[in-house]
């Protein structure tokens, strides 16, 4: 990704001011810093450290793909985390300096995927853990930054190791755990050698999902698919108890603490968190929440903890009262559009498969969401006068919902026969301009109480991406992927004006003087045409790998931004056809970019679920 900046040497940063966003699907992703002030959580290739008290955030940008571990040492001063890679290649951990929030060592040896990591208690080694592909449990020594030894995790005739926890007392000693293995290792250091003994567990075969240390190493606990745990002890071996006998945990144990007083959290994969003793492990208290629970972690001594789900929720639960706090939301799903209401910058909405959410801009806080079960929205645009969000979704329907309350106002049925895949409103509020995935623009009137068709206009032979109307509504021009942009008229509702090129256009604005667009779409190039005639007045490179996926011009048209499949935000001179500022941040292909009204900010969204804030470069 770096090396694509390279080239311009004038480009200038554009400062990240906030990531909306964080991956729930990371067993135990997020953390609670031991300082008890900063969470710490990762989003695709980035790690976000979330300050508790305030909207300060940090990133750690260093990982070429996605973040599939994260372990903090015991007194707080390292952070390691690992990644995904493709097959066959390198997968490197990272050790970060927490202080200086700066990379201090990269560490490769294993293959494919990094499975877990932990620290030693006294921060003098760390223990990672290789994916499935790999299968090798190395220890790393943090002071040299380098390998002491490795050995295979799991022996042959059982499946794959998936968890790794470190001893609380001593250095020497970590259990891996997973499908049908269970092991205790010491480690030999004047030999540079680890020997692993198997427990065992009787009868009972179990695949682990996660596992808990007590802090006195008398015991371990590990939570599995079954939905029991198992408590086993590290000295001689054996299993000591297991439970629940009668009740077990829907959808397997997938998350497991221990706490100073005695007894244990633990989260379920049907987002049941239960607090519970050994040996009968019943229930002592039990709250629901949203999603499955990947993480549980600890402020302190657990007089308050912190909750992550799958579906990317974080919550603060108080012990005492064991009520949730929701602190944090963001999509779990690739989000396809975004858009400011009109004028103002201080809420904006996103659409992601199945709901749309309207956030407050300064605070990064989820105000509203609406959801329909089991459909996919491809695009949402305000009404100008904000009374309305129009959506636009897979199963053929135009919905309205209410901004304050999520209600539906109206839903146009069969408005498409294979799905709606882009909207946009008229300034007067009394049209809306919708394009199919079959390749039809419908113009249709909206009053108090009726939605009629005003016009099937059928040019595009495939599906239309995008939609942009003129400021007197007398005008729009639709981009589709069967690689033409036609200008219509809305008066006579005719086409006016055909542009054609060898690309599946995927967005188009106009300059606010409204004699030329800007298009572009997977073939890299962003190209102005002149609305008169239609010809091509010049073309630039606007990428260099992968489809540019959106765009956006500012009020005075002085400048606009892409982005697209190379991760990059790119701020654009429009008359100079020039790059001025590059966003480096995402780690998904980025969805949707919009500049928000007034020029403070530009807001872009990404396949892997965040929405990114960053300052607008330019004194407006």
């Amino acid at each position: 990704m770096e090396e694509e900046i390279l080239p311009e040497t004038d480009v200038a940063e554009l400062e990240l001011e906030a990531v909306i966003g964080f991956n729930g699907h990371v067993p135990s992703g997020l953390k609670c810093h031991p300082d008890q002030e900063h969470l710490i959580y990762p989003l695709g290739c980035t790690i976000l450290i979330q300050a508790i008290n305030s909207n300060e955030q940090k990133f750690l940008h260093g990982h070429g793909n996605n973040v599939s571990c994260l372990a903090i040492s015991k007194k707080g001063d390292y952070i390691a985390s690992g990644q995904v890679t493709f097959m066959g290649f390198k997968a490197d951990i990272i050790l970060w300096d927490y202080k200086k929030r700066e990379l201090i060592a990269r560490l490769s040896l294993h293959k494919g995927k990094i499975e877990a990591l932990s620290f030693s208690p006294n921060d003098l080694y760390l223990v990672s853990l290789g994916g499935p592909d790999d299968g090798s449990v190395v220890v790393w020594s943090v002071a040299k930054r380098d390998a002491i030894c490795g050995s295979p995790a799991a022996g042959l005739n059982v499946g794959n190791a998936t968890n790794v926890i470190f001893s609380r007392c001593q250095d020497e000693m970590f259990v891996t755990a997973g499908n049908g293995t269970i092991r205790v290792w010491e480690l030999d250091l004047p030999n540079r050698k680890i020997w692993p003994t198997e427990c065992q567990t009787g009868q009972q075969k179990r695949i682990v999902m996660t596992t808990g240390m007590a802090g006195d190493d008398s015991f371990f606990y590990l939570g599995t698919t079954t939905g029991d745990i198992l408590k086993m002890n590290p000295r001689t071996k054996l299993l000591v108890d297991t439970g629940p006998v009668k009740d077990k945990l829907s959808l397997g144990v997938s998350a497991v603490r221990c706490l100073k007083m005695g007894g244990l959290l633990v989260g379920s994969g049907a987002g049941v968190l239960v607090f519970c003793k050994s040996p009968s492990y019943k229930p002592i208290k039990k709250i629901q929440l949203q999603g499955g629970i990947t993480s549980i972690t600890l402020r302190g001594e657990g007089h308050q903890f912190f909750v992550g789900t799958e579906e990317s929720h974080i919550y603060r639960v108080n012990f005492t009262d064991f009520k949730e706090t929701l602190i944090a939301t963001c999509h779990f799903e690739a989000v396809q559009d975004i858009v400011f209401p009109f004028g103002t910058a201080e809420l904006f909405a996103t659409c992601a498969k199945k709901d749309i959410r309207v956030w407050h801009t300064a605070s990064n806080r989820e105000l509203l969401r609406i959801t329909v079960p089991n459909m996919t929205c491809h695009g949402i645009d305000f009404m100008r006068d904000g009374r309305s969000i129009i959506s636009a979704w897979d199963d053929g329907k135009i919905r309205a919902f209410a901004p304050e309350t999520g209600r539906l106002i109206y839903a146009i049925n069969s408005a498409h026969r294979i799905g709606v895949t882009a909207i946009a409103t008229t300034s007067d509020c009394k049209r809306i301009i919708s394009g199919g995935g079959e390749g039809e623009v419908r113009v249709w009137q909206v009053g108090c109480q009726t939605q009629k068709l005003e016009e099937a206009l059928k040019e595009h032979k495939s599906s239309v991406s995008c939609i942009r109307v003129k400021k007197n509504n007398e005008e729009c021009v639709t981009a589709s992927t069967d690689g033409t942009c036609i200008i219509w008229d809305l008066v006579r509702l005719r086409r006016n004006q055909m542009i054609l090129s060898n690309t599946l256009f995927q967005c188009v604005c106009y300059h606010p003087e409204e004699f030329q667009i800007i298009t572009s779409g997977t073939d890299r190039k962003i190209a102005y045409w002149e609305v008169f005639d239609g010809s091509v007045i010049r073309e630039l490179e606007g990428s260099l790998s992968g489809s540019i996926n959106g765009m956006d011009i500012t009020q005075e048209g002085g400048h606009f931004v892409t982005g697209g499949h190379d991760h990059l935000v790119k701020v654009w001179d429009y008359n100079e056809g020039e790059v001025t500022h590059v966003g480096v941040g995402h780690s998904g292909n980025i969805m949707g970019i919009r500049i928000s009204p007034g020029n403070r900010y530009i807001v872009s969204v990404s396949a892997d679920g965040a929405i990114l804030r960053w300052k607008y470069p330019f004194a407006s």
